[in-house]
């Protein structure tokens, strides 16, 4: 069974960093597996904010975060890393890890969370205005 834990969550000002791990355990390698980002901000439902193929390394981006965040991998670690810059205040809620077990290398990685089997227990970041 995939676990995954994520931290680095925190409160930080407007136009901050921070930057989430997410650390993957339960499978002797996740090659073939997709690896999302997902956040919920309160009173919203669950979005997409990036992915990250394990093989190969192509991401996909919500275009709200386009620029500002970047989604990496560290293989050896088997851990997922989501880079935050120039923190908004909108960039409030709490981010998810998931990963997606069964998509296609052919295609970009998936955004509907539906496609995303296993999840964290989430981060709460919070951006202060």
């Amino acid at each position: 069974q995939v676990q995954l834990v994520e931290s680095g969550g925190g409160l930080v000002q407007t136009g901050g960093s921070l930057r989430l791990s997410c650390a993957a355990s339960g499978r002797r390698t996740f090659s073939g597996y997709t690896m999302g980002w997902f956040r919920r901000a309160p009173g919203k439902e669950r979005e997409f904010v990036a992915a990250i193929r394990w093989s190969g390394g192509s991401t996909s981006y919500a275009d709200s975060v386009k620029g500002r965040f970047t989604v990496s991998r560290d293989t050896a670690k088997n851990t997922v890393y989501l880079q935050m810059n120039s923190l908004k205040p909108e960039d409030t809620a709490v981010y998810y890890c998931a990963a997606d077990f069964s998509s296609s290398a052919l295609l970009p990685p998936r955004r509907d969370r539906t496609d995303y089997a296993s999840w964290g227990q989430g981060t709460q970041v919070t951006v202060s205005s």
